[in-house]
């Protein structure tokens, strides 16, 4: 027993002799990794100030001057290509022009790399490191977009039409470019920094879907049937067309005196294809101002119709009809070798031709051309082919001018009371207000005779305010009727039985239509003035006008005429001794 406890405490006296000498190593180690901590420390601190002083001295890099330089092209780290290059050009850097020299330059570790970008422009320190990155310059040559490229190149036409290839900014990266689009093109690092938004081309062409309709237009329900068989039959059907071996013409003319409605219809055509259009409405109406196309310097004319003819093949390779209406098509197209005082026809005239037939397809494309001199276009425009097919908007009949009043007077106006009286319903009053002023309009007798024509061969001929009759002119009676109405309401002190529109408003505003356009005829070039007109017939030798004015004291009925002496055209005899032709000679001539 006893030696069994002693056995005992000797274990356990070796065992704390063990535990104290682990003790002992273990006090060890923790002064030895004490030790290193402070070791450690001390190296972090003087890592820090390391540090500390080496961005100290990158910033002593930034200090001034400084030298600009534009960003060409940035190179990321890269493997080398063994046997073409050594290490050190693959390491990162960036292509700048300096004093215009091409240079590959560093850029300072402090700067964010994303933030040099192609186009922008640096800053340089004497070791020609990048030291900043400043806004991107946005001034430079104006050029124009001949072409885009699908490497993202442009192709621009700079000054006396050089042609050049240039590259596109950061800026322009991810941009929409159409041909046609101005841009900003720097010259030292070839490339387009920006587009301009100029007015100069959208003030000629405007994009638009008119708000008329075959509805609004009155008294030319024939021209408006040939329309639609020309135009909409090959849009909305053209399965149809191809299998019976049809192709949808490429142009339409509409030729006809001023105020017919040519611009109107074309407008509608616009409207009515996209109203058609089985999905949104995408029909593109491209109005072309004609006149504003013309400039002083050569090719810049020919450049505009190169632009309209890209934008609407832009717009029809979506497979949506794009019309392209030209008005007063003549002051541009007119026949080659007919200018006095220029030849601008020679070169405008082909470019026209080149677009509408040229190599490159005009698919989904109509050009309508509106004109009241069509004596004057081109002949190689008016071919079939070309503008296949020609429409002549005459001057309306008297059918045709009521239903054109029809499109101004509606019932929905104030009428006069005594005129509902008379009349009962309003439908009714409208209808008989229009058939009386219609009537009066289309009277052939002394108090619508508006100009007498002489020819070359000595006859003469009387013209009516029926035969100048068309839709603007009926436009412009209403309104002179309804201004009337309002006159006389306003000189009633208000009173609410003198307000509404009367039947005698609107005969009054007939004959002030026309007597206020007494001294518009051109009597120094009559036959000019003749086919601008509309008048068809012989050769004009001079005119004399008709027109009789009415006394003061007849206002509110129909007015007492007078005659008033004009004097004719020099070289025309007073009487030249025939006969004025009767009204049914002068409806048929």
């Amino acid at each position: 027993m006893e030696s069994g406890l002693t056995h005992q405490l000797d274990a356990a006296k070796r065992r704390a002799s063990t535990l104290v000498e682990k003790n002992r190593t273990l006090e060890y180690q923790l002064q030895t990794a004490a030790r290193n901590n402070r070791r450690m420390v001390d190296l972090l601190e003087e890592t820090r100030d390391e540090i500390a002083t080496l961005k100290a001295a990158l910033e002593l890099d930034g200090e001034a001057p400084f030298a600009f330089a534009t960003v060409l092209e940035v190179h990321p780290a890269r493997e080398p290509v063994e046997g073409v290059e050594i290490a050190a050009t693959v390491q990162g850097g960036v292509d700048v022009i300096h004093n215009g020299r091409r240079m590959r330059v560093t850029a300072s570790p402090l700067l964010d790399p994303a933030r040099i970008t192609p186009g922008s422009d640096v800053l340089l320190n004497e070791s020609l490191t990048i030291v900043s990155v400043l806004e991107a310059e946005r001034a430079g040559e104006l050029v124009r977009v001949k072409e885009t490229m699908d490497d993202g190149l442009l192709v621009v036409v700079g000054r006396g039409d050089e042609e050049r290839v240039v590259r596109r900014s950061h800026r322009l990266s991810g941009q929409r470019i159409r041909v046609g689009d101005a841009v900003t093109y720097d010259s030292r690092t070839g490339q387009a920094l920006d587009v301009v938004p100029l007015n100069e081309v959208q003030d000629v062409v405007l994009e638009e879907l008119p708000d008329v309709s075959y509805e609004d237009i009155g008294g030319l329900r024939d021209q408006i049937e040939q329309i639609r068989d020309s135009i909409e039959m090959p849009f909305l059907h053209p399965g149809l067309y191809r299998e019976h071996g049809l192709k949808a013409p490429k142009g339409i003319l509409l030729y006809g005196p001023p105020g017919t409605g040519k611009t109107l219809i074309a407008k509608a055509v616009a409207s009515s294809l996209a109203a058609r259009s089985t999905e949104e409405r995408r029909s593109y109406f491209l109005n072309i101002k004609g006149p504003e196309l013309l400039n002083k310097y050569v090719g810049e004319t020919e450049r505009h119709i190169r632009t309209i003819f890209a934008r609407a093949r832009e717009k029809a390779s979506d497979g949506y009809p794009v019309v392209v209406f030209f008005d007063e098509m003549e002051s541009l197209f007119r026949t080659r070798g007919s200018g006095v005082s220029s030849d601008v026809e020679t070169t405008i005239v082909p470019q026209l031709l080149a677009e509408i037939d040229g190599v490159e397809r005009l698919d989904n494309v109509i050009v309508i051309g509106a004109s009241n001199r069509e004596d004057m276009i081109d002949p190689a425009i008016l071919r079939p082919g070309r503008l296949d097919v020609k429409i002549r908007v005459s001057r309306p009949d008297a059918e045709g001018a009521a239903d054109i009043f029809g499109k101004y007077l509606t019932a929905a106006l104030p009428l006069h009371a005594t005129e509902l009286e008379r009349y009962g319903s309003r439908a009714d009053t409208i209808m008989a207000m229009i058939a009386t002023v219609t009537d009066h309009l289309f009277t052939r007798g002394p108090e619508t005779e508006y100009l007498e024509v002489t020819y070359l061969d000595g006859t003469t001929r009387t013209l009516y305010f029926a035969d100048f009759t068309s839709g603007a002119v009926i436009a412009n009676i209403v309104d002179r009727a309804k201004k009337k109405a309002i006159k006389d309401y306003l000189s009633a002190g208000s009173a609410e039985e003198a307000k509404g529109l009367r039947t005698e408003h609107l005969v009054q505003a007939v004959r002030e239509e026309f007597t206020e356009q007494e001294d518009l005829p051109n009597n120094a070039s009559p036959e000019e003035w003749a086919r601008v007109s509309g008048h068809r017939g012989g050769r004009v030798a001079g005119i004399r006008m008709l027109i009789r004015h009415s006394s003061p004291d007849s206002a509110g009925s129909r007015p007492t005429l007078t005659s008033t002496d004009h004097t004719r055209t020099p070289g025309i005899p007073e009487h030249p001794g025939t006969t004025t032709a009767s009204a049914s000679q002068q409806e048929s001539q």
